[in-house]
């Protein structure tokens, strides 16, 4: 009997212990929950701490406190010109109401399938109104604030706040990638082409210019030098003349000295009749005084 009785205590303990343990939880830093009895809301948790609850009767939902990271599907959306163009976005949300979260998706597979849904449409609905070079150089900021704001007025009802919205990546699709690059080489190798046409007719231009200078300062440089030559020779025939002016007989001595100089240079060979003015100091040697 005593057996018995003490089996039963042991049966209580354990099943007391059980019950004190599913009344009790903990919730860290990263969390939040809502305590449901029967399917009914009870109170929503945000403290980290030791918490209870009612056993068996009461139920614990945990929910992340953290900012959570969506990684979307490249999706292909048209722009205003007709153009296609595949777009990977990602987003930073969290979860700003459990209640509203537990009872609209419930998980977060279940938000991540309607923030897709949002963001999705409101990039789809933003892109179209924006040309193609528009959407790749300069608008793309502010095609995506205008998203986050958008999506996140339609994520409240969801319990989320969106807290940013990002294109990880903007491309064009396969199948019209290599015309598109063909027209870019193509056009680069235009404008190549141009600039090279452009260049060789400055080169052209410039160098006319460096020919026109140059003979500009050879005429110059030939006409002073026509200056000094006449100036030189003009000087000399003064000096030619004041010497002769001076003593015509020794004048006349060098200039026929000069003029041997150039006859009898080398093996020459010259006939002269005996009486000719050029031997005139050959038959008579005697230099003049001056």
């Amino acid at each position: 009997m005593g057996g018995a009785k003490r089996f039963v205590r042991i049966v209580l303990i354990f099943i007391g212990l059980i019950l004190l343990s599913s009344a009790t939880f903990t919730i860290d830093e990263k969390e939040q929950a809502i305590i449901t009895q029967f399917g009914k809301y009870i109170r929503t948790i945000r403290e980290p701490g030791l918490h209870f609850k009612i056993p068996i009767i009461q139920t614990l939902h945990l929910f992340e406190k953290r900012v959570l990271t969506t990684d979307a599907v490249a999706v292909e959306y048209i722009t205003l010109d007709k153009k296609r163009v595949v777009v990977d976005h990602v987003s930073r949300w969290k979860i700003e109401d459990p209640l509203e979260f537990y009872r609209s998706v419930r998980t977060e597979a279940g938000a991540l399938a309607r923030l897709e849904d949002i963001l999705v449409a409101r990039l789809r609905q933003e892109i179209a109104k924006h040309t193609f070079i528009g959407f790749i150089r300069e608008e793309r900021e502010k095609i995506v604030e205008t998203v986050a704001k958008e999506a996140h007025e339609l994520a409240k009802r969801f319990g989320i706040r969106i807290i940013d919205v990002r294109i990880k990546r903007a491309d064009l699709p396969k199948e019209v990638q290599a015309s598109v690059y063909a027209r870019m080489q193509a056009e680069r190798h235009r404008i190549a082409k141009r600039y090279r046409a452009e260049g060789e007719q400055r080169s052209r231009e410039i160098k006319a210019e460096t020919d026109k200078e140059k003979e500009i300062i050879l005429a110059k440089a030939y006409q002073q030098q026509m200056k000094l030559f006449g100036e030189g020779d003009g000087r000399a025939t003064e000096i030619y003349a004041s010497s002769y002016e001076q003593d015509m007989e020794f004048y006349s001595f060098l200039r026929r000295l000069q003029t041997y100089e150039q006859l009898f240079e080398g093996k020459t060979t010259i006939l002269l009749e005996s009486d000719s003015e050029l031997l005139k100091y050959f038959r008579n040697p005697r230099v003049p005084s001056k």
